[in-house]
């Protein structure tokens, strides 16, 4: 009798837990819970940042209650209906927090017949007109905004919930929410499963519907797939998407966007389900997360843009201050935290929020942010490679090299492996393009990703490593590309006078093996430290070589004779990327070769070891481009033929020049020259002479790395010993 009285308890509440019919928290409890009000309520007047973000939001939810409601008929992909159905969603959210901390009752008719008007539209609207992917939307060309709207939507309707009738719930619930939510778990079953930043926005847009309908059988789809099985859902997401190392795998770009879901979610789960101790999950992979997101941008808040990156965003994104308003409150007020959220400049309308702001109300200045060089690991268990970045220099004035050598990154990666990034001055030098987009701006292709992102950005010879007899590595194929990723060999910045990083790839082209060591050296004797670059590719026969520089400034001066072509320009190749570089000059290489640029206040030089087999080529982007959507940008590239090449190059800031004063000073490099000496299984030999005098011997390992193995090598007749992965011999 006692044993089917618990089976009949056990089996209630098991349906109970599925149809949502327990007791809930009290309400709001998303992104603010009822204590985050009380803290907003007694913050008033007081904290200048957080009274700016108040009388902000008032001002844009008064101006749209004083103007007429427009829930349009979707139409286009960036133009007026995406925008204002983005308008919207960020209006309801506001005005939900102002609800609470106000209790003005225009907020709740705002939010009220807003929603109404979607449950009436909703259910009218077939697939997106402009949808042009495999994730369409209704409301938006493609679900994930469809996803952000109702993130932020249910927000809105959680803090206005008890206002609203029983009859005016139904309404917009069987009119909006629910479809939306079946649409996303049934039609949308393959994204809101995926491990993609697409399924981290869908998951979290079902699961804070959730717990605003307090339907537990949404909140555990979110969480763990539409099968419940954990096969999908958001904790899955939290394992497959991060290295240990709090890596996000497609790339600093796109963890600048998906932060936001992450974290968002992260806190409705915190107030409704605390027993998951989310923030505690995986080791705090939420936390990590977050700081290795801050260390892959650059000192002025712009994410490092490898793979699909927009340029213009920076940690500045609203993503990324609600993220670090909910961080710096979950992670004990860090105040390390401080000086990006100065930078930013805003809060949110949270109990973070106000605790930031309080802070920066002190008198103190926070100290600068602090960045470091750090290498972070790809893959879910960090065996996919990685990234690593070196930094030298205050934030005011850094030097930065990164080198990628990661796994492809899902459906936003690019092909290169081994590619470098050069910062310094405060903007790129040598830059990687990035993605081909004007996103929103509806006359370029709708605001979506361009045709060149695929024909050009992704594809290897838009970025500086090595391409191999003009075909991309991998051959450009996604589906090859996500089976592979490249191999960290060393990483040590022990020294901050020579830091240094080093990879191989021995995947991207059959019998190829490509290996690239980076050394950041600061001598006492240079105004600014120096990179020395070291390229070495191995393969089974004859190839062609195409290392480029993609440097960002005037071209000032090349030690090369150069053809230049200026009556008349053709494609530097056919396909693969080549056909969007104009061959704008050429030149053959006798000895080294050297090309100058100026960018900002400093003059920048690549000096490279070359033979009389090298060829040098000064190229634009640009070329087949009808529509002109790339960007017209230089490089140099030097090419080598034969079974194996050494590209063996410095990379070095030297001088000053001011216009406003005309001051030019050292705008010639101070290197002379650079001879590969030996380069074998051991390790690779090379020599570089200044115009001082001075001469340096660099000694690189090429077999395991060991931070003590002693290498022996002959260097033409003369046996060279070394400990270490890398060392430099100064003369």
């Amino acid at each position: 009798m006692i044993q089917s009285l618990m089976r009949t308890i056990v089996t209630f509440l098991s349906f109970l837990l599925l149809t949502g019919l327990l007791p809930a928290q009290q309400r709001p409890s998303m992104l603010v819970n009822a204590a985050d009000i009380a803290a907003i309520k007694r913050s008033a007047g007081r904290y200048p940042l957080f009274e700016r973000a108040v009388a902000e939001a008032k001002a844009k939810v008064d101006a749209a209650i004083a103007a007429p409601m427009d829930v349009p008929v979707p139409k286009d992909a960036g133009g007026y209906t995406h925008e204002r159905h983005k308008q919207n969603y960020g209006e309801m959210q506001m005005a939900g927090i102002l609800y609470q901390v106000t209790k003005d009752e225009r907020y709740v008719r705002f939010i009220r017949e807003m929603l109404l008007k979607y449950a009436a539209l909703y259910p009218t609207l077939g697939t997106h007109p402009a949808a042009a992917s495999e994730a369409p939307g209704r409301l938006f060309w493609q679900s994930l905004n469809e996803s952000v709207w109702m993130v932020n939507t249910m927000q809105a309707y959680d803090c206005v919930y008890d206002r609203l009738t029983a009859q005016e719930r139904r309404t917009i619930e069987e009119g909006v929410f629910r479809p939306m939510v079946r649409y996303f778990s049934v039609d949308q079953k393959h994204i809101l499963n995926r491990i993609h930043n697409h399924g981290t926005w869908m998951s979290a847009a079902v699961g804070m519907a959730g717990f605003a309908m307090r339907d537990t059988s949404m909140v555990a789809m979110a969480l763990y797939g539409t099968n419940r099985d954990k096969k999908g859902g958001f904790l899955n997401q939290l394992e497959l998407l991060f290295s240990p190392d709090g890596y996000f795998t497609e790339g600093p770009y796109y963890i600048r966007y998906a932060i936001m879901p992450f974290m968002v979610f992260a806190q409705a789960i915190d107030h409704n389900r605390p027993d998951l101790k989310i923030f505690e999950y995986r080791d705090g992979i939420l936390k990590k997360a977050f700081y290795t997101m801050l260390q892959l941008t650059y000192t002025t808040g712009q994410f490092l843009p490898i793979n699909d990156a927009l340029k213009e965003k920076t940690y500045r994104s609203p993503e990324v201050i609600q993220a670090l308003n909910i961080a710096y409150k979950k992670f004990r007020n860090d105040p390390a935290l401080l000086a990006v959220a100065k930078d930013q400049g805003s809060v949110t309308l949270t109990g973070g929020g106000i605790e930031v702001a309080a802070a920066l109300a002190s008198a103190k200045e926070p100290a600068p942010f602090p960045y470091k060089s750090f290498e972070v690991r790809d893959g879910a268990d960090g065996s996919e490679g990685g990234v690593g970045i070196l930094r030298y220099g205050p934030n005011s004035d850094q030097m930065l090299a990164l080198m990628k050598y990661t796994g492809h990154g899902l459906s936003h990666g690019h092909y290169d492996k081994l590619s470098l990034l050069f910062y310094d001055q405060q903007r790129e030098q040598l830059q990687d393009y990035g993605a081909a987009r004007f996103i929103n701006v509806e006359p370029k292709y709708g605001g979506r990703y361009l045709p060149e992102t695929k024909s050009f950005a992704m594809q290897t010879i838009a970025h500086n490593t090595v391409t191999v007899d003009e075909r991309s590595h991998y051959d450009g194929k996604i589906d090859i590309s996500e089976q592979f990723h490249a191999d960290r060999n060393f990483f040590s910045v022990s020294d901050p006078d020579l830091q240094m990083m080093s990879a191989t790839c021995t995947t991207a082209y059959p019998g190829v093996a490509m290996r690239r060591t980076v050394l950041m050296v600061n001598d006492p004797s240079l105004a600014k430290p120096v990179l020395v670059d070291i390229f070495t590719v191995d393969g089974p026969k004859q190839h062609t070589f195409d290392l480029p520089f993609y440097y960002m400034g005037q071209f000032i001066h090349t030690n090369i004779k150069l053809q230049s072509y200026t009556a008349q320009q053709s494609m530097f190749g056919p396909a693969n990327g080549y056909q969007h570089l104009w061959k704008e000059a050429e030149g053959k290489a006798n000895g080294l070769v050297q090309f100058s640029w100026l960018s900002g206040q400093r003059y920048y030089s690549v000096s490279s070891a070359a033979d009389s087999q090298t060829t040098v080529y000064s190229v634009r982007i640009g070329a087949n481009d009808p529509n002109i959507n790339l960007r017209r940008e230089p490089a140099m590239i030097l090419r080598k033929t034969g079974r194996s090449a050494v590209f063996a190059s410095v990379i070095e800031p030297h001088g000053v020049w001011d216009g406003t004063i005309e001051i030019s000073r050292n705008a010639s490099s101070a290197i002379r020259d650079i001879t590969v000496l030996a380069s074998d299984s051991i390790g690779t030999a090379v020599r570089i002479d200044r115009k001082d005098g001075t001469r340096w011997t660099v000694l690189v390992s090429n077999g395991p790395a060991s931070d003590t193995d002693r290498h022996t090598m002959n260097v033409n007749g003369t046996v060279q010993e070394w400990t270490g992965n890398a060392v430099i011999r100064k003369h």
